[in-house]
């Protein structure tokens, strides 16, 4: 038998709506990969509580398009996150200042 390096992948068993499922990681990212599934199965057990009797390939991929979106939205992507209106106001604003500024000279 042989003695595993620090850097082999770690074999981890997640459990996502009452079924394991077996991932092979990095040791550097078994926290990271702990807190992913036990958030997915949070997210998949809420659509699964909430909506009618919804198979689990349908959970997954609406938890999927939900977390896309989350993400979409926080990385800023245009026509996904919402309109800040204040800083559209403040845009607004300095484009006529600079736009009277520019008038003077």
């Amino acid at each position: 038998m042989t003695t595993p390096k620090p850097s082999d992948p770690l074999s981890i068993t997640v459990r996502i709506m009452g079924k394991e499922y077996t991932v092979a990681c990095p040791p550097e990212e078994h926290e990271a990969l702990v807190r992913s599934a036990d958030y997915l199965n949070e997210r998949m057990t809420t659509i699964r509580r909430r909506g009618k009797a919804l198979g689990s390939e349908k959970i997954a991929v609406m938890a999927a398009l939900n977390l896309a979106r989350e993400l979409l939205e926080a990385h800023g992507t245009e026509g996904v996150a919402p309109a800040d209106e204040t800083a559209i106001a403040r845009v607004r604003q300095l484009r006529l200042d600079i736009d009277s500024t520019l008038a003077l000279e």
